[in-house]
């Protein structure tokens, strides 16, 4: 009898990350933003005053954002120095509406 391997041990680590976000992806990426985009909203128009806040209504809205800027965020490591979305930790967790000078 033959040895045959199974598909994890023929690749290794079985949960990739593809290396471009789907369509579905985005679209949740897009509901995430207009989603904090609407609690900042509410909150301001609440008269709720606080340095969080005051540093929320300076970033960008959804629509105001570049693709680039929606999709990728800014990375010291990669080739480009942009990395995608998704491959960031927690990314549904975090801001990433803010990128350094320059990129």
């Amino acid at each position: 009898m033959l040895f045959k391997p199974s598909q994890s041990v023929l690749v290794g680590l079985l949960w990739k990350t593809p290396w471009r976000m789907s369509k579905t992806r985005k679209m949740r990426a897009r509901l995430r933003l207009k989603a904090v985009d609407d609690v900042i909203a509410t909150l301001d128009q609440s008269g709720v005053t606080c340095t969080a806040l005051t540093k929320a209504l300076a970033l960008k809205t959804e629509p105001e954002m570049v693709a680039k800027d929606k999709y990728t965020t800014f990375s010291r490591t990669d080739p480009d120095y942009r990395k995608g979305l998704h491959k960031v930790p927690h990314w549904t967790r975090i801001t990433s509406r803010e990128n350094p000078r320059g990129f």
